[in-house]
């Protein structure tokens, strides 16, 4: 389990602060806790549940081997986000959300195989035989798209989940992935509607240090997955090792018996082929029926001697 959360730290963090009530969704109701000099005090301790909840499921995710991107614009969580992302080795946006990124994904994938065939070309010497014109334009869109999908290079296919910070300015990656059944975990201010979410967690997602301290408690739940996949990993590798020595100890003595068993049942055979000999008759060759050769002389019956003086009559 990741660190324990202490109300405490997301009370000094102003995780609890919302927006003014004018501004508020009536969805966020159930985590309204007051109001006071016109603005809503979030319920710190549905924060706490909701955050162990969602850190749960990153982990379970994390764990399986998929990956999570995590998407935040506004200027106070780039940095931020940049930061956490790296160090739980997930993908991220923190420039312009590129239209069509989950539900075009192919497209975009076309998008960041050209920045490897840029960098191809630098590699083999191609790149210098361009002019020097094409190079500048080669060069300026590499880096446009090194700012733009750079972050995802590594993404090789879809998501398995999205975290976004501030689901209204987020709204078109939120829309995509519910289009995709995509599951969305948020950082949800009392002006969102916390139902376009999966797993929605009431906070101030305006304040760097609110920001911070949720994004810390995540990836440090992504990190506990990834050690547990780790840790399976190695075991499971562990484990056929350990059978394959004890089997190749059990085949040795296996083998000598085998052995034994052999000499013994071709010994057995020979003395059996033996006593087979000595016990059967001689086989007699089986032929068809015996004709016995008569004679000429005896081929025909002789004739009593009146019946040919009949016929010589």
């Amino acid at each position: 389990m990741a660190n324990q959360i202490v109300v405490k730290d997301l009370l000094d963090a102003g995780v609890h602060f919302g927006h003014l009530t004018r501004r508020w969704n009536p969805n966020m109701a159930p985590y309204v806790y007051m109001e006071r000099n016109g603005i809503h005090i979030i319920n710190l301790y549905k924060t706490v549940a909701k955050m162990e909840e969602a850190g749960e499921a990153l982990s379970k995710i994390a764990a399986s081997g998929r990956k999570i991107l995590f998407v935040a614009t506004k200027k106070q969580a780039k940095e931020i986000v940049a930061q956490e992302s790296l160090r739980a080795q997930m993908p991220y946006i923190t420039e312009r959300w590129p239209g069509g990124m989950l539900t075009n994904f192919v497209t975009i994938r076309k998008s960041v195989k050209k920045m490897a065939t840029v960098d191809r070309m630098k590699k083999d010497g191609t790149f210098n035989s361009l002019s020097k014109k094409e190079r500048l334009q080669v060069d300026r869109m590499r880096a446009k798209l090194e700012k733009n999908l750079g972050s995802i290079s590594e993404m090789s296919r879809l998501p398995a989940a999205i975290f976004v910070v501030d689901t209204l300015r987020e709204h078109i990656a939120v829309k995509e992935a519910q289009k995709l059944n995509i599951p969305v975990f948020a950082m949800v201010d009392t002006n969102s509607n916390p139902r376009d979410v999966d797993y929605a967690i009431p906070a101030n997602d305006d304040a760097s240090k609110s920001i911070h301290k949720i994004m810390s408690y995540m990836t440090d739940s992504i990190l506990e997955g990834l050690n547990e996949r780790k840790d399976g990993k190695d075991s499971g590798e562990a484990k056929p090792a350990k059978a394959k020595k004890e089997a190749s100890t059990e085949a040795k003595p296996a083998k000598a018996e085998k052995k034994a068993t052999v000499k013994e049942e071709a010994s057995e055979d020979k003395t059996k082929e033996e006593t087979s000999t000595e016990a059967k008759p001689e086989k007699v060759e089986k032929k068809g029926p015996v004709v016995e050769e008569v004679p000429t002389d005896k081929a025909e019956p002789e004739k009593p001697a009146g019946e040919e003086n009949r016929v010589s009559e």
